[in-house]
């Protein structure tokens, strides 16, 4: 997939931001992951060329949870709905995977860390992933992705 400046313009930016995903991994060995009008919440729908991903494959569906780190190689914003009148925001995001997960993160993991308001990495990620369970794309803290480093 890739997307055309005459139907939207790529989203670009001089500042990496980085991000996390959770969605329906089919390959977590794949060379790329395309994301199609993904959901966003949290700071996600200003996904750019060039931003770090950390891609988690949604275990409500078979997946295993943290398995690759990408870089951004396309963003742009999905076209609203023209019949639904309140829309979460969508982006459309392609990645190119730079590293797998060599260490386990997933759910189980994180459903300890419950106490959304004490700053730690892991309790930031449980509230973005788990308090509204639904496959998103999402910003993440400095303190979070150097925590997410630790597992490549």
């Amino acid at each position: 997939m890739k997307f055309t400046a005459a139907l939207r313009e790529p989203v670009m930016r001089d500042v990496s931001m980085t991000y996390v995903v959770k969605a329906d991994i089919a390959d977590p060995e794949a060379a790329s992951f395309a994301f199609p009008a993904c959901k966003t919440m949290y700071g996600g729908r200003r996904v750019a060329v060039g931003d770090v991903v950390y891609v988690f494959a949604s275990e409500t569906r078979g997946g295993q949870g943290l398995v690759a780190r990408g870089v951004v190689t396309a963003a742009a914003a999905a076209p609203r709905l023209a019949d639904v009148e309140r829309q979460t925001p969508r982006v459309d995001v392609e990645l190119r995977t730079i590293a797998r997960a060599v260490r386990r993160l997933g759910r189980d993991d994180l459903r300890p860390f419950a106490d959304w308001d004490d700053g730690r990495p892991e309790s930031e990620l449980n509230f973005k992933f788990y308090r509204q369970s639904t496959n998103k794309l999402c910003g993440v803290s400095d303190p979070c992705a150097a925590f997410l480093d630790g597992f490549f």
